[in-house]
């Protein structure tokens, strides 16, 4: 079926999962560098894929502090799962990026730009979580006058296909923060996976003319008002599964009023400063510039390198670091994540994916640190 933009309009659609392949091909054949989540390494994580054949079949996770498990599902859902350890931000704003490179010949200086790959991606399998963290770095990274051209490139031309969360994980805590567990934008077509009772389906929610177009060449069919209504209870059981919850009533404010507090000695007791938290945060946009020479001095190169606010030379100037102690360093992570970001970009720098709870070595828990603090007391010997 071959149906035109008019035709399909805006309402859902239906596409079975047969016909998923398809519509992966159809980005493909579109010129899209096709970016999804496939299974390597022991974990569910976001790279190039050449089709369906790549995806999670069957594959779910477990996710608790500090621990992560993939297990079987027993059925053949395609986005059994929820987020793994890496971020969208990896293909937009990527860890480690040559700026330019500066060779000399004889008496004359060469400069030559590093090129972008000219093909757009495709994002697929974007939770609302993320999708809600790339609006955070879109505000960074695309408005001011410091808006960064490299991530401009790479943003302006992306296609985002969503799928919306049935199943959250013990770690998730979106809803609390309003960025989940269902998206209602941000995203060029959005799934809602159905499977059960000898179905195996997707509810399709088209948000922008790209999406129209690549889903009017394959099979679907209008959603039905009852379906739609599934859908919607489909999030709303999402949302009542969240394993935690933050509380961001007056947290800004207490964080502020609570830079002398000794619950940062109890969690420095406890943090490895390792900076795994910031590594996988979706929201985290830090960077350093490196630059290196050959050994010959004939050429060199400049490149931009993620950063965290837990390491020593972060805070670095001339004479030290102002931040030495690991209580420091984890103070000014979470009180700018969830205080001074709302001053900066009027929001929090969190979105509730739960990334830095399951990836902590020793699995500090966020949620459980701002609650502690609300309410006054001291953390339990262990």
């Amino acid at each position: 079926m071959n149906a035109s933009v008019e035709a399909l309009g805006a309402s859902p659609r239906v596409v079975e999962a047969r016909d998923i392949p398809a519509l992966l091909g159809v980005i493909l054949e579109s010129g899209y560098r096709l970016l999804g989540p496939t299974v390597r390494d022991g974990a569910i994580v976001y790279d190039e894929i050449s089709g369906a054949r790549d995806l999670p079949e069957g594959v779910g996770q477990e996710q608790t502090n500090g621990r992560y498990r993939m297990k079987a599902r027993g059925d053949h859902a395609l986005f059994g799962y929820t987020v793994g350890p890496h971020a969208w931000k990896r293909f937009l704003f990527p860890a480690s990026l040559r700026l330019f490179g500066v060779s000399r010949e004889k008496r004359a200086l060469h400069v030559e730009r590093e090129p972008d790959d000219p093909r757009p991606v495709a994002l697929l399998g974007v939770r609302p979580c993320d999708l809600a963290a790339i609006a955070r770095q879109d505000r960074v990274l695309l408005g001011g006058a410091l808006a960064d051209p490299s991530y401009r490139a790479r943003r302006e031309t992306a296609l985002i296909v969503a799928v919306q969360c049935g199943s959250p994980e013990g770690n998730c805590f979106c809803a609390s923060l309003g960025t989940g567990p269902r998206a209602s934008s941000g995203f060029d077509l959005a799934l809602t996976e159905r499977i059960g009772d000898g179905r195996h389906d997707f509810v399709v929610e088209i948000g922008s003319e790209s999406g129209a177009r690549l889903l009017g060449r394959i099979e679907s069919r209008p959603a039905s008002a009852e379906e739609l209504a599934e859908c919607r209870a489909f999030g709303r059981r999402a949302a009542s599964a969240m394993g935690r919850a933050l509380d961001v009533t007056g947290l800004k404010e207490l964080l502020e009023a609570s830079v002398e507090s000794p619950r940062w000695e109890e969690i420095a007791g406890r943090c490895m400063s390792c900076a795994n938290c910031t590594m996988v945060c979706p929201t985290c946009f830090c960077a350093t510039v490196v630059d290196a020479s050959d050994l010959a001095g004939v050429s060199a190169e400049r490149r931009r390198q993620w950063d965290s606010c837990h390491t020593l030379d972060f805070s670095y100037i001339h004479g030290g670091s102002i931040r030495r102690s690991p209580a420091s360093r984890y103070r000014q992570w979470m009180t700018h994540k969830l205080a001074t970001w709302v001053d900066q970009f009027g929001e929090t720098g969190c979105v509730g994916c739960g990334r830095c709870i399951t990836w902590c070595p020793v699995g500090i828990d966020l949620t459980e640190e701002a609650r502690v603090l609300k309410e006054g007391r001291p953390r339990p010997a262990a």
